[in-house]
């Protein structure tokens, strides 16, 4: 099994991928052979998706109390 990158273009009312030759000739690749693909959309900006997401025991306030203790 081999990854690669690719844009999808235009191909009718339909969205098109290339297979690179190399990989074509890794896995033996043959017109109207049957083959299966995974799709990994890449995600520009996780950050934004995950802030929040964390939810602590303790309310951020008590939290931040605790820690100006330590520094007595």
């Amino acid at each position: 099994m081999k990854d690669f990158e690719a844009k999808p273009k235009k191909w009718g009312n339909s969205l098109g991928i290339t297979i690179p030759k190399e990989i074509v000739d890794e896995e033996g690749i043959k017109e109207g052979k049957k083959i299966r693909i995974f799709v990994s959309v890449e995600k520009k900006n996780v950050l934004k998706e995950t802030f929040g997401t964390l939810k602590w025991k303790k309310p951020t306030q008590k939290i931040m109390e605790e820690i100006d203790r330590g520094y007595d």
